[in-house]
């Protein structure tokens, strides 16, 4: 496990070309672009978590049959702080970083005191966002990283609280059809309240004046809704939406603000911060997208811990969305590198499997319901929605599929009624075994799987000018165990599941996270200006 996890991985500065068995569609011409942790020591150091490893872009460039590859590790200024130091001087969630032993008294107590309020990492290792005509590598603090897609160079360094009071962004933004980015952060302690804050950044912005302005400058916040507790929000990976409608739970999986800020002074890290309340109840938030504000309704489910949405949609007058959920919190310790070692399957047995759960909620209550009677009325969904006292619903979901994770959808069906899920499939164990496809409307699924090999988050690309939600290709990058085996990018049909080709790469390749798809018609409607390394 440590050659998967724990090693790291050397970049791929010059693209390389891969060799392709099968036969690629030949309308397949674009960048698949991915994140994820590739490098876990510097010098004599060693973070204690995977998701705190730095971050590793990669990218498939395919066209006209052929496929490339390059790697490149993101420059951060966490990334150059801990080089230029040959030790890990920057905390990741996982890993609390020190000053210099050599450092005099004063110098360590303004250590300790700067990490009250501390300056979060901008080690964005987990996702791609789109903004605009740019390209951000993104994590879950307040900053994202300006990234050139075709060259994987790094360039400006953004925080977002210049532009919205957050002090960390969920890395799952959603988008419409006009490209605008949604998005949820937190805003810790801002004004005496802790809050969650939904906002919107435009697509484009109005042309005028010398000087470009970035989309970013016209960030428009659409909800605020106070945390349940001051000091304990809750934490968030992802969320839903819908065309007028924005699903945020939240969740008993909380971070303690008061740990975090003597974190540093007590020697642990932020992540021994997070706490799952098992004795309290999962709150769910739908937001009208219209209006700014919540519904009034105060809909509730049992303690979970939700990383990611699938979709949302409305049905005759309800709100319904899919989540992967788990009973507990003990994904995020099962990936403490301690763990991933050659006792992996004895030291990362899960205590719940990650469960596909349907939800549903009316987005009218019924004055003259009775107290007790279920207010969805829907065929398609066993979900039900209790009616309690004084305004209170209990939600009831309907479990769809047990053991898969990092979900996907046709892009396009998103917000909308839908059939087909794509993910990894995982059992006992955090780790992906096979790449699935779940058909929600017959309960039924395909795999794909070979021995030896890990696939990561499977993408949906559609065929152009396809009619059916499943017409299009199955993108997954497969890292090998077998070290007589090269690692590829697998390419299936979306609709059979059938391996059309796959693409081997003689390199070094590391299991990544999460990541989008460029398909080539998109470099003709824009303008990529000079890339400057930083």
């Amino acid at each position: 496990m440590d050659v998967l996890f724990g090693k790291d991985k050397k970049e791929q500065l010059e693209p390389v070309t891969a060799k392709v068995t099968g036969k690629i569609p030949a309308w397949l011409q674009g960048t698949l672009l991915r994140n994820g942790p590739g490098k876990h020591t510097v010098g004599e150091t060693r973070y204690n978590h995977w998701f705190d490893g730095l971050a590793l872009l990669h990218s498939f460039t395919i066209r006209d049959g052929e496929v490339r590859y390059r790697s490149r590790y993101l420059r951060s200024d966490t990334y150059n702080a801990n080089v230029k130091a040959n030790r890990i001087v920057v905390s990741e969630f996982g890993t609390m970083a020190y000053p210099d032993p050599s450092k005099n008294v004063f110098s360590r107590a303004f250590s300790c005191l700067s990490h009250i309020i501390p300056d979060f990492t901008d080690n964005c290792l987990i996702n791609i966002m789109r903004c605009g005509e740019d390209f951000f590598a993104t994590t879950e603090t307040n900053y994202i990283r300006k990234i050139n897609p075709q060259t994987l160079e790094t360039l400006e360094k953004v925080d977002y609280r210049k532009y919205v009071t957050v002090n960390l962004a969920t890395a799952h933004p959603h988008y419409d059809a006009a490209g605008n980015v949604f998005n949820i952060g937190t805003a810790i302690m801002d004004k005496g309240k802790t809050r969650y804050v939904v906002f919107k950044i435009p697509a484009a912005v109005p042309e005028g004046g010398m000087k470009k302005k970035s989309p970013l400058e016209h960030v428009e916040v659409l909800c605020s809704i106070a945390s349940r507790s001051l000091f304990s929000p809750s934490y968030y990976h992802s969320f839903g939406i819908t065309e007028n409608y924005i699903v945020f739970l939240e969740q008993p999986f909380k971070m303690d603000i008061l740990k975090m800020a003597t974190a540093y002074i007590r020697g642990v890290s932020w992540g021994s911060c997070l706490t799952f309340h098992k004795e309290d109840m999962t709150y769910i938030h739908i937001i009208d997208q219209r209006t700014g504000k919540p519904l009034p309704t105060k809909f509730y489910t049992d303690p979970m811990v939700v990383f990611h949405h699938v979709n949302a949609y409305e049905e005759d007058g309800c709100l319904l969305f899919d989540v992967i959920a788990y009973k507990d919190s003990s994904l995020y310790q099962n990936f403490n590198l301690a763990n991933l070692n050659q006792n992996f399957e004895e030291n990362c047995k899960v205590t719940s499997i990650p469960t596909l759960k349907r939800f549903a909620v009316p987005l009218c209550m019924d004055k003259n319901a009775e107290v007790g009677s279920n207010l969805i009325k829907l065929a398609s969904t066993t979900a039900r929605a209790l009616k309690e006292k004084d305004d209170q619903v209990y939600c009831q979901p309907e479990l769809l599929y047990e053991g898969i994770e990092l979900p996907g959808i046709n892009y396009a069906h998103n917000g909308k009624r839908y059939r087909y899920i794509y993910a990894a499939q995982v059992q006992w164990s955090p780790i992906p075994s096979k790449v699935l496809k779940y058909d929600i409307l017959t309960k039924s699924s395909l795999t794909w799987n070979e021995e030896h090999c890990w696939p990561v988050e499977p993408l949906f690309v559609p065929k152009p000018g396809a009619k059916d939600e499943d017409d299009g290709l199955i993108l997954s990058a497969i890292v090998t165990s077998d070290p007589q085996k090269p690692p590829f990018l697998l390419i299936l049909d979306a609709k059979s599941f059938t391996e059309l080709a796959r693409a081997y790469v003689d390199v070094e390749m590391h299991l990544d996270l999460h990541g989008l798809f460029i398909p080539d018609a998109d470099w003709d409607s824009r303008k990529q200006g000079p890339s400057q390394e930083v």
